[in-house]
């Protein structure tokens, strides 16, 4: 690991500025662990029933478990780009860093395997034709649209939609009308969507982390994984803008968050190959 210097220009309490930046930003982000974390809380209380797998309970708090695979993540690009110095760089911890890398990956695989799956029992939802929404009170199912749920009654069946057609999901508890089913699709890919740009961005920051690893400044592949982040980032703060026209401000926040969190990683990278090009300079 090629040493990374920690420059002491601007600082409060003996800690630089753009330090105290990241410091906020991570903090905000565990906050955003708490938060959805009682999301995942609400949504189960209305989707549970009997007879679910194990898989169904990890699904239901796919976000939870996805946050907190990318927060511990992101904790370790910041030791590993900027806090820790070569010499703590042992073969015990290198390799400890390593599991707990994979497990991360694994939690967030399982997210991706979660978000499709919800895909596709969106895709095999049942269709209810000519029906009124009231007609469904006695079935037990909760009304969402837009991911607002309330449980289904006699007194609010008819102010929550007036529409004929209907459709039941989520394993037959959850009922939403065509224009609720439509904003459900459309939450459905863009969880899909920025999750797998998301790993494109951390694969790029991989790429970047093994090549300067090897004292490399320049190269094509260099060159390309630090241009492709701007389309990649540039994406994920359209669904950002999306994830606010839908009204869910917690989402565009956080997703805010995360973008400058990992531009955070992408600066410290970047300082550390100007370090390795200003040690290839002669005296």
């Amino acid at each position: 690991m090629t040493s990374k210097s920690k420059s002491m220009n601007g600082q409060f309490m003996g800690i630089g500025y753009a330090q105290w930046i990241k410091l906020a930003v991570y903090s905000l982000l565990l906050i955003n662990f708490g938060n959805y974390m009682l999301l995942d809380i609400n949504q189960v209380n209305h989707t549970y029933h009997e007879g679910w797998r194990w898989f169904d309970w990890t699904s239901a708090f796919a976000t939870t478990l996805d946050e907190l695979g990318w927060f511990v993540l992101l904790l370790l690009l910041e030791l590993e780009t900027y806090i820790l110095s070569d010499a703590a760089f042992t073969r015990f911890w290198v390799r400890c860093m390593k599991v707990v890398r994979s497990l991360c990956y694994l939690v967030i695989g399982h997210a991706v395997v979660a978000y499709t799956e919800y895909l596709y029992d969106l895709l095999n939802s049942v269709e209810h034709v000519g029906a009124s929404l009231c007609s469904f009170v006695d079935q037990g199912l909760s009304a969402a649209r837009n991911l607002e749920y309330q449980v289904l009654d006699a007194g609010n069946c008819k102010s929550f939609s007036t529409e004929t057609t209907f459709y039941i999901f989520s394993q037959g508890q959850v009922i939403t009308d065509a224009a609720g089913m439509r904003v459900e699709f459309e939450l459905a890919w863009a969880d899909i969507i920025e999750v797998l740009f998301w790993l494109l961005i951390l694969a790029l920051i991989e790429v970047r982390l093994q090549l300067q690893d090897r004292g490399i400044s320049r190269s094509r592949l260099l060159s390309f994984a630090e241009n492709a982040k701007v389309f990649l980032y540039g994406t994920l703060w359209l669904i950002a803008g999306y994830w606010a026209f839908r009204g869910h401000w917690l989402f565009a926040w956080d997703e805010a968050l995360w973008i400058l969190g990992f531009m955070a990683i992408g600066m410290n990278l970047s300082q550390w190959r100007e370090e390795i090009e200003a040690k290839k300079q002669p005296a």
